[in-house]
């Protein structure tokens, strides 16, 4: 009878390790990361086990997701995801919003846009869509005008008005935290601004507004969009326990966007 019990417990041990599947998700360090580990807590008794691979930077992980090395991503907002597709042909797709990260102006200069002297640089990220971005935080604080049939790809060549002869530095996204020694403002994406101990609603002198259209989504190859382990990942990423620690690890830094 003891070897009958030992027998049907193995075998409902194999079951369990036969119906788990393993994916791997690539995030950017900070907030996407830790919201992942979070997400892989609340998926793992759901029977999806998620391999969670760090990026330093923005155009590495749908790279890796395209050619395969990944199944998801987590770090990127749509227009981001839809530039890099429509320049590298990517045939990935957004399935799930994850949070809204506010962009903030930061200096170690300065208190505030009106005291930025004629003249003053102001680094920005030197990816189109985060650039533009970083444009449109300025010119709605009133700092410059841009053209508004550039839409959301701003540039600095689309800049209108420049009361100030604000000269603009398109540095790489992770690198503008450092650049806040050489520059007199920066703005900042806040997964950036976090990593470097800056909370954008204490430490920034500018932010974005909350009603954005720069929500950040989790992104799979379109052949695997109705995969039964997407339905599980986004359903795992909006569970409640995952809402919870994001607002109240955050403290109001993230939007959850679901």
């Amino acid at each position: 009878m003891k070897k009958l019990i030992l027998a049907a417990a193995f075998a409902v041990l194999a079951a369990g390790t036969a119906l788990a599947e393993t994916i791997k998700v690539g995030v950017t360090p900070g907030e996407h990361a830790e919201i992942m580990e979070k997400v892989k807590e609340v998926a793992a008794p759901k029977g999806l086990d998620i391999e969670i691979l760090e990026f330093s930077d923005y155009v590495v992980p749908n790279q890796a997701l395209a050619d395969g090395d990944l199944n998801a991503n987590s770090f990127q907002h749509q227009p981001y995801l839809d530039n890099q597709i429509a320049d590298r042909g990517f045939d990935i797709v957004s399935v799930g919003l994850t949070i809204t990260t506010p962009m903030g102006v930061y200096s170690s200069k300065v208190k505030s846009l009106d005291e930025l002297e004629d003249g003053a640089t102001i680094a920005i990220p030197n990816d189109p869509t985060n650039g533009g971005r970083a444009l449109l935080v300025l010119a709605s604080k009133g700092l410059i005008k841009v053209n508004p049939d550039a839409g959301l790809k701003v540039t600095p060549a689309d800049v209108t008005e420049n009361p100030k002869n604000i000269e603009f530095a398109e540095l790489d996204a992770a690198q503008l935290p450092r650049s806040l020694a050489d520059v007199d403002a920066a703005v900042i994406n806040t997964n950036y601004a976090l990593e470097a101990d800056l909370h954008p609603k204490e430490d920034a002198i500018a932010i974005e507004s909350e009603k954005s259209p720069y929500a950040n989504v989790i992104a799979v190859r379109s052949a695997d969009k109705d995969a039964p382990w997407v339905k599980t990942l986004v359903e795992s990423y909006h569970d409640d326990k995952v809402k919870a620690f994001i607002v109240e690890h955050f403290k109001g830094a993230l939007i959850p966007s679901w």
